[in-house]
């Protein structure tokens, strides 16, 4: 199992988890984003980065990155895409998409782009907090436990 990370929008505290996970496992972890990024000076953490523009950076996961692979990324698009490949994938939120919800999730998500494109405001998500933190931590340690 590799780790994968859409890392343009991955808030920081969640790649510093990333980071203490992969350096804990020795599991490569692959930042991929359109700009560069600092990663820690160790060989199983590396930075991918891909040229700008819509989508290349889910393109180039989806084209490098296996079957049992974890894919973390709040892109409901990219995670269906993976999941159709037989990943797992994990929101920065510590959401498990699976193939059982990511269906709805998608329906969802077209909805309310529709929505927007109508002209109707909807706000973002809410900051990262604490909670969120620790439960993204405690999915990923049972993912990777999966794994031994």
């Amino acid at each position: 199992m590799e780790i994968w990370v859409d890392a343009d929008a991955c808030p920081g505290a969640i790649k510093e988890i990333l980071f203490r996970a992969a350096q804990r496992t020795g599991m490569q972890l692959t930042l991929v984003a359109n700009h560069s990024l600092q990663v820690p000076p160790n060989a199983n953490i590396r930075m991918l980065r891909v040229s700008s523009g819509f989508d290349v950076a889910d393109d180039e996961i989806v084209k490098l990155a296996n079957g049992g692979d974890l894919v973390i990324t709040s892109d409901i698009p990219l995670a269906a895409e993976v999941i159709d490949k037989g990943m797992k994938v994990l929101s920065p939120r510590g959401e498990r998409f699976t193939p059982d919800n990511i269906g709805p999730r998608l329906n969802m998500r077209d909805f309310m782009d529709t929505m927007r494109s109508s002209g109707m405001q909807s706000g973002g998500p809410p900051p990262l907090g604490p909670r969120d933190k620790q439960e993204f931590a405690n999915q990923l340690d049972r993912l990777l436990a999966v794994r031994h």
